[in-house]
C-alpha cells in the first residue's frame, strides 16, 4: 500500500493532504505555528483526529512524541552520529536506516523486519514522498513519523539558512 505527501510543504503553519495511489485524499495534516510546544494534527477522512506529533522542548537532539487520544504512543528520537542522521522510535521498537537526506529510506523493527519504505517519487503534479508500509495498523505511526522526521530536516535547513 502506498501513499503520497507532497514535498516542501512541511511547514509548522501548513495544511496539506495525503493521498493514495488514485489521488484521493487520506489523511488532511494542519501545523501548529503559534503554539508551544509545535505540534502537527493528523485528520482521517471523517475529519477526526488520528494523531499528533508534537515537538518535545528543551532537548539536545530533536525529538518527538507521536500522541493519540491524548496518550504518547511513541516517542522519535534523533541519533547523534557523526556523518548522517538516525533516527529511533521508542514505544515502536523501530529505526530508521538509510539516506535520510535524500528521502530514500527504511523504517525497520527489532528483527529488521522492513515496516515501511520511504522514497522520492516524481509524480505529474509534483514532488513527493511517496510512503510504502506493509501492514494497515501501522499507517497513522508511520506518517507521523515520516513527518517527524521531515520537520528536522526542515528546521536544520531553516537554521543553516538563517
Amino acid at each position: 500500500m502506498k501513499l503520497y505527501i507532497q514535498q516542501k510543504i512541511f511547514t509548522w503553519g501548513a495544511k496539506f493532504d495525503i493521498v493514495d495511489e488514485e489521488g484521493t485524499a487520506r489523511y488532511h495534516v494542519e501545523g501548529e505555528v503559534l503554539t508551544i510546544p509545535k505540534t502537527l494534527h493528523i485528520y482521517n477522512e471523517q475529519n477526526e483526529e488520528v494523531a499528533s506529533v508534537v515537538k518535545k522542548l528543551m532537548t539536545l537532539t530533536h525529538a518527538f512524541y507521536i500522541m493519540k487520544d491524548g496518550v504518547q504512543t511513541a516517542k522519535i528520537q534523533k541519533i547523534i552520529r557523526l556523518l548522517t542522521p538516525e533516527y529511533y522510535i521508542e514505544g515502536k521498537g523501530w529505526t530508521v536506516k538509510g539516506d535520510v537526506f535524500s528521502h530514500d529510506y527504511k523504517i525497520v523493527d527489532r528483527n529488521s523486519h522492513i515496516i515501511g519504505k520511504i522514497h522520492k517519487a516524481w509524480m505529474s503534479w509534483g514532488d513527493s514522498f511517496e510512503v510504502e508500509y506493509m501492514d494497515p495498523s501501522s499507517e497513522v505511526d508511520i506518517i507521523a513519523t515520516v513527518l517527524a522526521i521531515d520537520a528536522v530536516m526542515d528546521s536544520n535547513t531553516s537554521a543553516s539558512t538563517a
